[in-house]
């Protein structure tokens, strides 16, 4: 009796299981199969196969969207900006955990609590004043991305820097390491986790961002989300090809998801079995 109802809850599960991946999966399968169609093909029938595969949709598109330059646009953006932020946040964090007093308890409170703010709130003032001083550009994205991802990023390090004993800074102070080489040979790699973590966080999350760009950016070097937008525009009575702009646009962060979703996962473990 006991194990017919283990077995029932268990194809429950199966079951929910399977109806949320079905609910998840649909409007991948809309959008590829879509894609896929001709214009007179989406009009006539949305959900079913399409007769034949218009791939000269993903040409057009590809070619109208200009996807190798905003590819490359929205490499260097991302990249650059996870990089910078990995590397002060890591070094605040240090800082902040191995300096006890009541300045340095006051900043990390200050960067935490900046997470509470939303960037809604200050998004007027800042263009203002990076426009004033002719930062409406790719650096002046990648720095305010510094400034937007540290907050979380230093609250990641600062906790993992409790799980690293002070007795090394003392060994190797003692055997002539100065704080630069203490924390860049010893410190970080040790952080190499939380590292990862942070870096797959802050990928996601400046990869397809759309405000911020829209805001600081023009068409000329638009990144894949904000070349999306007024790709949509120039074609949104036509399906077809905005479906497969959108298709190509979504291909490089999943395939960077699948790659990252093992490493995260680990970076999580490591961090709480330290």
């Amino acid at each position: 009796m006991k194990r017919n109802k283990e077995k029932r809850n268990l194809f429950s599960i199966e079951l929910l299981g399977l109806l949320l991946g079905l609910i998840w999966i649909a409007p991948f399968y809309l959008m590829i199969v879509n894609a896929l169609k001709t214009k007179k093909q989406i009009f006539t029938g949305v959900l079913g196969l399409p007769d034949s595969l218009a791939l000269g949709n993903f040409v057009q598109a590809f070619v109208d969207l200009e996807f190798l330059k905003s590819l490359f646009n929205s490499v260097l953006i991302t990249g650059v900006s996870v990089a910078v932020i990995i590397l002060f946040s890591a070094m605040a964090g240090y800082a902040l955990a191995r300096n006890k007093s009541k300045l340095s308890g006051g900043l990390f409170f200050v960067f935490v609590a900046a997470m509470l703010i939303p960037f809604q709130s200050v998004m007027i003032p800042l263009v203002s004043i990076f426009g004033q001083v002719d930062m409406l550009n790719a650096a002046g994205l990648i720095f305010m991305y510094l400034g937007f991802g540290c907050s979380l990023s230093i609250f990641l390090y600062h906790g993992a820097m409790t799980s690293i004993p002070k007795s090394l800074d003392e060994a190797a102070i003692i055997d002539g390491a100065n704080r630069f080489q203490l924390f860049w040979y010893i410190i970080f790699p040790l952080l190499k986790p939380i590292s990862v973590t942070v870096g797959i966080l802050n990928v996601i999350w400046i990869w397809n961002d759309y405000l911020l760009p829209s805001l600081v950016l023009n068409e000329t070097n638009a990144t894949i989300p904000l070349k999306m937008f007024f790709f949509f525009g120039e074609y949104t009575k036509q399906w077809h090809l905005a479906l497969a702009g959108l298709t190509l646009a979504i291909i490089p962060v999943i395939i960077f998801y699948f790659f990252a979703q093992k490493q995260i996962l680990k970076g999580v473990s490591e961090g709480a079995v330290k």
